[in-house]
């Protein structure tokens, strides 16, 4: 086994983007503010991206990347105070997606990709089940399609424009940072202008 990275991320580093997010004027209909929200997401994909990857060479066991994605996923998931509602949404919106992204990694460490079906059919099954309020089913099928992306499948995005806005979509877009970062897991400065 070869030395890990020291770090994957650190919950300093969600902090500094928090304190960015706190600190600068949010309106998503702008592209620097969407920009930056995206920067955070694809912040934390990347750091998920780097786990299964150092797993995937061996870099890392498997008790050791579940480990690794819990200490994120606790740090990311956690609930964030802002005193802007708009802003603290943004944010709820930005971990909504994520939260797919961490099963979808669990997931592939643990069990390996899910081979059953593409992974446009996964999102499109995790579609229906949401419609069906079957909240637990469309999370699984949506990471399910995660494992697919880590294991190296594409996931073309136009296959959302057959899903309600929902829970189904905010995941998917959390797979679309993670399908970039596995991609290219180049860091994301965080004190870019």
């Amino acid at each position: 086994m070869s030395a890990p990275p020291e770090e994957f991320y650190s919950d300093e580093r969600w902090q500094n983007w928090l304190d960015r997010i706190r600190e600068e004027e949010i309106d998503p209909e702008n592209e620097d503010s969407a920009r930056l929200l995206l920067n955070l997401q694809d912040d934390v994909a990347i750091a998920v991206a780097k786990i299964v990857t150092a797993y995937d060479d061996d870099a890392i066991d498997e008790e050791e990347a579940l480990e690794e994605l819990g200490d994120i996923r606790e740090v990311v998931l956690d609930e964030v105070s802002f005193d802007n509602d708009e802003k603290a949404m943004l944010i709820d919106g930005v971990q909504t997606s994520l939260v797919c992204v961490f099963y979808a990694a669990e997931q592939y460490v643990a069990e390996g990709p899910a081979e059953e079906a593409s992974v446009e059919e996964y999102v499109l099954e995790a579609g229906k089940a949401e419609a069906a309020e079957d909240l637990d089913s469309a999370l699984g099928l949506v990471a399910a399609a995660g494992t697919g992306i880590i294991d190296g499948a594409e996931l073309d995005m136009s296959v959302t424009e057959d899903i309600e806005y929902g829970l189904v979509t905010e995941w998917v877009n959390g797979l679309d940072s993670l399908q970039s970062a596995m991609s290219d897991p180049e860091v994301v400065e965080e004190d870019e202008d």
